[in-house]
């Protein structure tokens, strides 16, 4: 964890009302302006993939299965993920609006932990329905009704309120020191820490503890699922059978092993020598690039929902000559 909050004298403290965000304004201007066209790229593939992941599983009869239901609310998810951090992140690169009001920072803040505790939840959710599917299948229309997998998706949203509002109510209730530059393309905890003159250790503590538990309990809970599952195919006698179930939890493995290695490349490595620049770009990886790449994982790895894809398109296309 690399919190390294400064300490100073109540001389020095100040009221902040507006943070700079540095994003990447050490680099030139040219890569700059190449980032923020990747980026624009990613963002708008983003936000059409997880709109199409939402509207086709809504659309489609074939689709209406509780783990299509999950995945709608995982495209939700990155959506508002997305929301929070990238269109602020794209005016610091090409308009060089590098300035957030102190109640915006801790808004971002606020959802950045939102979105990301029900991430980690809705993942372990997903899991345990995949186990349910595959361990249990003449149970599983019983066990994962409507009302289940509403309580279900209801328990993996609600973590994110009490962590998001604990935590950013804390951090921002300290003083702050006289700079205000966060050095960061958004307000994550561990760059705004470092700006405030108080003793942080009770809330250094609550964040590393608040951190782990959010991320090894959903950790624990889809291991734990997939132990089951992986015995459960094993004693499939067909390779074709072995396969087919697989299959079906392929495209959440992916999902999750991405989420979860760059989370935690990010929040739990050592202390290191790295340039905050290199830093920057390894939170791109769970903030900008995962997001994009989720529905495409579940649209080119997932039969159903390219079969699903093609039917709506050639609705479409019916519907729109009946119409000429």
């Amino acid at each position: 964890w690399e919190f390294m909050p400064t300490s100073m004298t109540a001389e020095n403290w100040t009221r902040v009302s507006e943070f700079i965000l540095l994003s990447f304004s050490s680099l030139p201007t040219e890569i700059q302006s190449l980032l923020f066209l990747t980026f624009l790229t990613i963002y708008l593939v983003t936000l059409m993939g997880n709109s199409l992941i939402i509207l086709v599983t809504l659309a489609d009869p074939m689709l209406h299965s509780p783990m299509y239901f999950f995945l709608r609310n995982l495209s939700f998810l990155e959506i508002g993920f997305n929301l929070v951090i990238v269109p602020k992140m794209l005016g610091t690169l090409i308009a060089q609006d590098t300035t957030i009001s102190f109640t915006g920072c801790a808004a971002q803040m606020y959802f950045f932990f939102f979105f990301g505790v029900a991430e980690c939840f809705l993942l372990a959710t997903m899991a345990y329905d995949r186990y349910v599917a595959i361990c249990s299948p003449l149970h599983y229309p019983v066990l994962m009704n409507q009302r289940t997998r509403a309580k279900l998706a209801a328990a993996s949203w609600f973590p994110g309120f009490p962590v998001a509002t604990i935590q950013t109510t804390w951090l921002f209730s300290f003083p702050f020191c006289a700079t205000n530059k966060v050095n960061h393309f958004f307000c994550d905890s561990p760059p705004v820490l470092r700006l405030v003159c108080a003793d942080t250790a009770q809330f250094e503590i609550y964040a590393i503890v608040g951190t782990i538990l959010v991320v090894m309990i959903p950790c624990l809970l889809i291991l734990c699922s997939y132990t089951r599952i992986a015995a459960a195919i094993l004693k499939i006698p067909s390779a074709k059978g072995k396969h087919k179930a697989f299959s079906t939890c392929s495209s959440h493995l992916l999902v999750v092993s991405l989420f979860y290695v760059s989370s935690s490349l990010t929040y739990f490595r050592p202390k290191s020598n790295n340039s905050p620049e290199s830093k920057k770009l390894l939170s791109l990886s769970y903030t900008v690039v995962t997001p994009m790449l989720n529905p495409i994982i579940y649209s080119l790895r997932n039969n159903e929902v390219k079969n699903a894809l093609s039917r709506t398109f050639h609705k479409a296309l019916a519907l729109r000559s009946h119409i000429l």
